[in-house]
């Protein structure tokens, strides 16, 4: 099944983003590699496709886990999480219904 993971960072945290962030691509990977990856990318905080030092809300991840808890322990390793990029971490069963 889908699930959706929404981090969301935390203050004042774009340096450590910055640092983090070849290894929060590379956790990544694997989810790519079994073609188990649906969508990936950050939230900009203003209307650019580089928000520059504005920064980001946080991150969307949609990928197939085979349970929720499964889901659940993948966003809890994520290397963001670990490095205190993103304050909280939401995940939901995701449907995708269109297109």
């Amino acid at each position: 099944m889908l699930y959706m993971i929404l981090g969301e960072d935390a203050p004042d945290s774009l340096p450590i983003r910055r640092a983090t962030r070849a290894a929060h691509l590379a956790y990544l990977q694997p989810l790519i590699d079994g073609k188990r990856l649906f969508a990936a990318g950050p939230r900009p905080r203003v209307d650019a496709p580089d928000p520059g030092d504005a920064g980001f809300h946080g991150s969307l991840i949609i990928a197939e886990f085979p349970s929720l808890a499964d889901a659940r322990a993948w966003a809890a390793d994520d290397p963001y999480v670990h490095a205190g990029v993103f304050s909280r971490t939401t995940v939901q069963p995701y449907l995708k219904v269109l297109p």
